[in-house]
């Protein structure tokens, strides 16, 4: 159980110490920082520990804020210090000189906790009150200033993300916060929660399956409330402060579980009726799952770059200023919300072949509109990205032994401009003579040789180009392309669907290592990616197979199914491992993915 040192003299009347404890916390109580030291050496090191002056004044949900958030190790606002075991050596020599001055001692703690190298976390609290009255007349202030603000409204509003899409933001979230606080009065955890939209998706899926009317209504139906239960475990987190690492994991990628389900669900539904979308379902997926590398990629390229500013950026600014602006931009890039709720109304009153005809438009558009506008900024800018941003877009290649020869043969050398030209040469060799030549042409077998020199030419250099970041977007649709050429000119019953199992597994495996990298515990064990070949290396089976089994092509769709298995397993195993130990970071998002 969580412990609060609660220092100085007890205030008569003060409802703290039952505030603390309905957080949870056992209080005792140390009169001087003498008291308060010997009572911090009393709990045990494994448990989080908080300090909090007898005078403090201030809502419920300023303390919840600065003593149970897990993600943090040291977290405070006036008057309240807490910390988990990794800051807990911090805080014992805090504690043993604390110095003195006017400040109250869980402040001079964590001034002293933060001088040592460990970063205290101060959370925004608005309006919230959070003081240390030094005089009665102080204290009768603050208490005014909690009583004229609702402590409850003010947990609700920040439970909901503070930059989301127009549909999310003015259509799901004025009531699913009610929904969270709901769950959370209910004993109810943001997991289950993810669980159940999960469920919900799968179910909805299973009902667009059938190919009948009914079906798709209610696909449509059940895929909305999905996205509700999607918006509500967030907003339980953030309500509750339940974050966790399972909980980043399962948020991390059910979206994406669910979302491609789904594609999966419509086009058996419309094989029920005769027609064939797998190539469109198929399509959708690669495209959606290439527009969130490039974000990734671009986010991760600039996230410490230093000069980083531009006259495209600075636009972008300007027109943030005009407020209509900021949500016309959001929605043209149909972020998950609008997206959703395209795919459920068009399910429910038209066709699969429209829904996917609509999601490729929409989403190019969006993909063609967003890459734009990055690549622009990254040519009229001028950054310094750093070695740790070089890395992050090496490990998001997902580069495997025959990527890596040519570096290990020539060793580092010094950056070069034409990485991306390279990487962009052999992607768009390989995808046009995949699309140009029969299915089974000995030949591909050469164009994908020269593809994964080229990638490992393209890799060769620390990733520190202007447009480097365009380097992992540009393999994944080599890949995903590739597999889905073949598969299609292969025209043999099953080919497309093991195609699709086969990129949502690899896809799946791309996603983990963003989030991965995300959390600052960097990519998956590199024995993992040079298992499952790297992309230039299930490039160079894929086209093998294809060409061994040029005659007997019924046989492909067993072949992509051994492969999407093997990938499967083995990723999701090592996925499972890595996000259920100790070590696993908590990844939450706090703008709308898109």
């Amino acid at each position: 159980m969580p412990t609060v040192i609660l220092t100085g003299l007890p205030v008569p009347g003060s409802p703290l110490a039952d505030e603390l404890r309905s957080l949870g916390f056992e209080v005792r109580s140390a009169a001087g920082p003498q008291d308060a030291a010997a009572a911090l050496a009393a709990v045990p090191a494994d448990q989080r520990v908080a300090v909090v002056d007898s005078a403090f004044v201030g809502h419920v949900h300023a303390l919840r804020l600065a003593l149970t958030d897990p993600r943090f190790d040291a977290c405070a606002v006036t008057g309240a210090l807490a910390v988990q075991p990794g800051a807990r050596e911090a805080l014992d020599k805090a504690a043993a000189a604390p110095g003195d001055g006017p400040d109250p001692y869980a402040d001079r703690l964590a001034a002293a906790v933060e001088a040592a190298g460990t970063a205290v976390q101060r959370p925004e609290l608005g309006t919230l009150v959070a003081a240390v009255p030094a005089t009665s007349a102080d204290r009768d202030a603050a208490v005014a200033a909690v009583a004229a603000v609702d402590d409850e409204a003010v947990r609700l509003r920040t439970a909901v993300k503070s930059r989301d899409g127009f549909f999310t933001t003015f259509c799901i979230s004025p009531y699913s916060r009610y929904i969270a606080r709901w769950c959370a009065r209910r004993g109810l955890t943001p997991n289950q929660v993810t669980t159940a939209s999960l469920i919900t998706a799968l179910i909805a899926a299973g009902c667009a399956a059938t190919g009948e009317r009914w079906g798709y209504v209610a696909a449509g139906v059940l895929l909305l409330f999905s996205f509700v239960l999607d918006c509500t475990d967030g907003q339980l987190a953030r309500y509750s402060l339940q974050y966790s690492t399972m909980g980043a994991w399962l948020d991390a990628t059910f979206d994406r579980a669910k979302e491609y389900a789904f594609y999966a669900g419509l086009a058996l539904g419309a094989a029920r009726n005769g027609d064939d979308v797998w190539a469109l379902a198929l399509g959708a997926m690669i495209l959606m799952t290439c527009r969130h590398v490039v974000d990734f990629s671009f986010n991760e390229a600039n996230h410490d770059a230093t000069a980083n500013t531009s006259p495209t950026a600075a636009l972008s600014d300007r027109l943030d200023s005009v407020g209509w602006t900021v949500w016309v931009r959001r929605m043209i890039i149909l972020p998950i919300g609008e997206r959703w709720a395209m795919i459920a109304v068009l399910t429910a009153f038209t066709t699969p072949r429209i829904v996917f005809y609509a999601l490729l438009i929409g989403c190019a558009f969006g993909a063609l509109y967003t890459t734009a506008g990055r690549v622009l900024r990254s040519l009229t800018r001028k950054a310094t990205r750093t070695d740790r941003a070089a890395q992050a877009l090496y490990d998001l290649t997902d580069s495997g032994p025959l990527a890596e020869f040519p570096r290990r043969l020539l060793g580092a050398r010094g950056p070069a401009a034409s990485s991306v030209w390279i990487a962009a040469f052999g992607a768009v060799a390989l995808i046009g003579f995949a699309l140009s030549r029969p299915y089974g042409d000995p030949a591909l077998i050469a164009v994908a040789v020269l593809y994964a020199v080229a990638a490992g030419e393209a890799v060769s250099r620390p990733l520190k180009g202007a447009l480097d970041w365009l380097i992992p977007p540009l393999f994944r649709a080599a890949e995903y392309v590739t597999v889905l050429v073949l598969a299609a000119k292969a025209d043999v019953p099953g080919a497309l669907p093991a195609a699709f199992g086969l990129i949502a597994a690899v896809a799946y495996h791309h996603y983990d290592t963003v989030y991965r990298i995300r959390g600052g515990t960097g990519a998956p064990p590199h024995w993992l990616v040079r298992t499952i070949g790297g992309h230039e290396g299930r490039v160079l089976l894929t086209t093998v197979l294809a060409a061994v089994l040029a005659t007997r092509a019924t046989d492909f769709p067993v072949a992509l199914t051994a492969m999407a298995v093997f990938v499967a397993l083995v990723v999701l195993v090592e996925s499972i491992r890595f996000w259920v130990s100790s070590g696993a970071p908590a990844v939450h998002d706090e703008g709308e993915p898109a």
